[in-house]
């Protein structure tokens, strides 16, 4: 399994935008191919949020990418104090 970390900006008083944001994604995620979770995590004092998202590939994983990219930068455009930043991690899951 494969997990992508987004985090942007938004700055303080933003929860409300993050939150509707939030579950807008939730629900564009949910059809994406090899989709597992998506959880969604934020600093309102600092207004940093973004979500961390697991596919079964990495394939999985890239093709969510390319198409929520475009809806994320929609998101955040004129909100964002600056570009999102992306991380993609290999997930272990313990045996035991």
């Amino acid at each position: 399994m494969y997990a992508q970390l987004v985090m942007f900006i938004l700055g303080p008083g933003m929860r409300a935008q993050a939150d509707k944001m939030a579950d807008e994604f939730a629900i564009a995620h949910k059809p994406l191919k090899g989709f597992k979770n998506a959880i969604f995590i934020g600093d309102d004092a600092i207004g940093e949020y973004g979500s961390l998202t697991t596919c079964e590939t990495p394939d999985d994983l890239k093709s969510a990418s390319d198409i929520l990219r475009p809806k994320l930068a929609e998101a955040l455009s004129g909100i964002a104090k600056g570009p999102p930043t992306t991380r993609i991690f290999e997930v272990y899951e313990p045996q035991g």
